[in-house]
């Protein structure tokens, strides 16, 4: 049995002349959506390391989600630059290599990505638009992540920052 959690990296502020797309941090409501959401996920799950988008805005949601789940902190959190611009299918591919000894995945990035992903392997046919701070937590019933699929999953948990 593998586990994947997805979350969305918090409200960022609106792009502007002369800010690349990596480098928007977050507003005021995407801070405390990260730190409120760190406090929720630390009431419901055990921390575990994250893999981040290098993009200013998720690695910000990190921190806000580590000063709300200060266990969170101490993990070996790691960015992967492909989480910034991978399509579904190179985020599915991707995750099928990844070494079978890693029971559970965290990722932290971007829609419309990570909605699109969910959407793919969930079974149910619920369509998920991940809103900003947006968490789903997969149980995917594999050994092995190169049998990840389309449809594999149960989604188990989901919040948002409206329901934290």
């Amino acid at each position: 049995m593998k586990t994947l959690h997805v979350l969305r990296h918090a409200r960022s502020e609106p792009a502007g002349p002369g800010v690349a797309d990596r480098e928007r941090g977050l507003d005021e409501q995407g801070e405390e959506d990260a730190r409120r959401m760190g406090a929720a996920l630390a009431e419901r799950i055990l921390p575990q390391p994250l893999v981040v988008s290098p993009a200013r805005r998720a690695q910000l949601t990190l921190a806000g989600l580590c000063e709300g789940w200060p266990a969170l902190a101490p993990m070996p959190h790691r960015t992967e630059d492909k989480l910034y611009s991978l399509t579904t299918g190179e985020l599915v591919a991707w995750l099928q290599q990844q070494p079978d000894s890693e029971t559970s995945l965290f990722l932290l990035g971007h829609n419309p990505t990570l909605s699109e992903l969910v959407n793919h392997l969930a079974s149910d046919a619920v369509a998920v638009t991940l809103p900003t701070t947006g968490y789903v937590q997969l149980q995917l019933p594999i050994e092995h992540w190169q049998e990840l699929d389309r449809g594999c999953g149960e989604r188990v948990l989901q919040l948002g920052p409206a329901t934290v």
